[in-house]
């Protein structure tokens, strides 16, 4: 008979799923697709050996359940039988005598319960015959569903290497059709999750935690349970048959044919390179007996969190037992009442392998990952990867994602920390503007309302001292008094025109100017010391720009004479005169003694200086920040002064549309 093809037995559930990689890791034909993070079952990839179950802390990764079938089937008028596999004595350590687990079982409802571990030994009969017979030829066991599986899908090529037998689960069930009528339903009770979809000669497969879970929903419970024992045939060595060699065993080949002919392997890595080296040849005169877990004692269908020495151990037990009181007459007797049943089984290529990548394409994906040489490949396996040339395989083939890489992603995650700590910096920077820029535009409004309110009353001082003035004689003893009156009208009335320059009140008389003649006129507008160096250097390729002349000759001329005051030692005053696609920037800077950090956030506002009382009136820098305001403009201001670092001088930035607006 053919052996089944898959159907899919394990799934995600994915409001369970993290980020940790570690069912990629234990899934042996890597049937785990990450996506968004997420970790999803591929079904055609799958083989059921439900590895992933096993390791997922979370439990999103789950089985198909199937009591709802098995009551469908007790409940019918069909005869049923629950076999059981011989891994039973390892689940169920806290019942003290399998006779109890037998009548649970029968309280459900089964007309009857017998051991799979009779089919191991008529099975295992099959194997030594077909080991004897056949010595030319090499044979992998084939009683593991989930190795069966591996080879059709990944190895097909090694599909007639497959021993031509049924697994003890079919053979069971054929000898229970034979004995007890081929109506009757058969149901397997085990540690597989593979068993689940290796044959349609089962009507329902539940695993040992599904038993589990029906006897607490049915209150079924070991203390309030009539001893029962199985029902024939009654097995033998075949109950060895869950541990380490336990097929071999159950052979009876002596120790030397073991040693010489007989590799046996276990779990996700010894599997696959046994099957790796025996496809290339190296394994020339060896079968392989080969199981997906380490032991069926071990299966996902298992209770979680058991003890595999503590679990073989009581098989051992139970099989030492039952050696010691078994009826060797009849048991001989039952394996020649099924000795010309039909053991054999055939297997299909189902071949499920993706071309892989080429190295360039792999090289290509490591090369995003800042994976540039071999030195950089860590083969850290945090990925679920062994290698990284695995992981960018699987990248390329859709299974997995760039991110899944820890060293890639705490690199980018430092970089993103990096280009955070930039963002808050200039969020900071555009913040204390934005503050710079409110408190100056409600200072601008407090003062042009004053210079509005004082520009009427200063006129007529201005005038009417200016008449008496001229009407006084000479000799007049209130002249000089007149004289001061009007000099300081007119001081008052420059202190209103820098209030209402530094309100933007003022127009903007724009002009084609030359930036070179521009930058050098306001050079020698200004007295340069000799002991101050002027640099300038020109970054532009368009000379022209529109530009208030006579304001921005302010604005320069300004901030040179407050740099060379800030020199007086000397020093350089540096002038870099740059472009962008539509801006005109101008950088003046100086290496004086810097603007302290308690004094950057006050220079533009008005009546604010450094200087001595009658040195300065404060308005020089509003006017100037009033000005570039009026050219739709932006200042900066950069200084440090802290001469124990080194780290003195102020660096003005201007930056002006080069075009006027419309």
């Amino acid at each position: 008979m053919a052996h089944s093809a898959i159907k899919q037995v394990v799934y995600t559930l994915k409001d369970r799923c993290r980020v940790c990689y570690t069912c990629v890791r234990e899934c042996p034909v890597k049937a785990i697709k990450i996506i968004k993070s997420q970790a999803e079952v591929i079904s055609e990839r799958c083989i059921g050996c439900g590895n992933c179950v096993k390791v997922c802390s979370r439990g999103a990764k789950a089985f198909v359940r199937t009591t709802d079938e098995l009551f469908s089937l007790i409940n019918s008028a069909k005869k049923s039988a629950a076999i059981i596999a011989p891994s039973f004595p390892a689940e169920f350590i806290d019942i003290p005598d399998y006779r109890i687990l037998v009548g649970m079982i029968r309280q459900l409802g089964f007309d009857i319960v017998a051991e799979v571990s009779f089919g191991a030994d008529i099975v295992a009969l099959q194997y030594r015959k077909l080991f004897e017979e056949n010595s030319s030829k090499r044979y992998i066991s084939s009683d593991c569903p989930a190795i069966v599986f591996y080879i059709e899908h990944y190895f097909p090529d090694l599909v007639p290497n497959l021993a031509p037998i049924a697994s003890p689960m079919v053979a069971m069930a054929r000898v229970i059709k034979s004995k007890y009528g081929k109506d009757t339903s058969i149901t397997f009770i085990g540690p597989c999750i593979s068993k689940k979809a290796e044959s349609d000669e089962i009507d329902c497969v539940i695993t040992f935690r599904e038993l589990r879970e029906i006897f607490a929903e049915k209150q079924i419970e070991a203390n309030k349970t009539n001893l029962s024992d199985f029902d024939p045939p009654y097995s033998g060595k075949g109950a060895i048959f869950p541990i380490n060699s336990g097929l071999l065993m159950t052979t009876g080949i002596s120790k030397n044919f073991l040693e010489t002919s007989v590799i046996v392997a276990e779990g996700r890595v010894d599997f696959r390179e046994a099957i790796k080296e025996f496809e290339t040849g190296l394994l020339k005169s060896h079968h392989l007996e080969l199981l997906c877990c380490d032991g069926c004692t071990m299966g996902a269908g298992m209770s979680p969190n058991g003890k595999k020495f503590v679990r073989d151990t009581m098989v051992r037990e139970y099989v030492y037992n039952k050696l010691k009181k078994i009826n060797k007459e009849e048991w001989e007797n039952n394996i020649k009442e099924f000795s010309e049943l039909n053991l054999s089984q055939s297997f299909t290529p189902r071949d499920r392998r993706i071309t892989p990548p080429t190295m360039e394409q792999i090289e290509k994906v490591l090369s995003t990952m800042g994976k540039k040489s071999p030195l950089e490949q860590l083969n850290c396996g945090a990925c679920g990867y062994d290698t990284c040339v695995e992981h960018a395989a699987a990248v390329i083939e859709g299974l997995a994602e760039i991110e899944m890489c820890l060293p890639y992603t705490i690199d980018k995650l430092h970089n993103s920390i990096k280009e955070l700590a930039i963002s808050n910096e200039k969020l900071a920077s555009a913040k204390q503007a934005l503050k710079q820029s409110e408190k100056l535009a409600s200072m601008g409004q407090l003062s042009a309302g004053i210079a509005h309110e004082l520009n009427n009353p200063l006129g007529i001082i201005t005038m009417y001292s200016n008449i008496l003035k001229e009407e006084l004689p000479e000799n007049s003893s209130m002249r000089n008094d007149l004289e001061l009156i009007v000099e300081q009208a007119d001081r008052c009335k420059k202190i209103v025109s820098g209030l209402l320059n530094f309100a933007r009140k003022n127009q903007v008389n724009y002009s084609r100017v030359n930036l070179i003649d521009f930058i050098n006129l306001s050079i020698n507008s200004v007295i340069v010391p000799d002991n101050v160096k002027v640099k300038v250097n020109y970054k532009i390729i368009n000379h022209f720009a529109d530009l208030d002349y006579d304001q921005m000759m302010q604005v320069m001329t300004n901030i040179y004479k407050n740099a060379i005051e800030a020199m007086p030692d000397g020093g350089e005053l540096i002038i870099n005169v740059k472009e962008n696609n539509q801006d005109i920037i101008f950088e003046i800077k100086d290496t004086g003694a810097g603007i302290s950090e308690e004094n950057i956030d006050k220079i533009f506002t008005p009546f604010f200086t450094t200087k001595p009382i009658g040195k300065g009136t404060g308005l020089g820098l509003p006017i100037i920040y009033g000005i570039v305001k009026m050219h739709k403009g932006k200042i900066e201001v950069i200084s440090n002064d802290n001469p124990k670092k080194g780290e003195t001088g102020t660096c003005f930035k201007i930056i002006i549309p080069r075009n006027k607006p419309l």
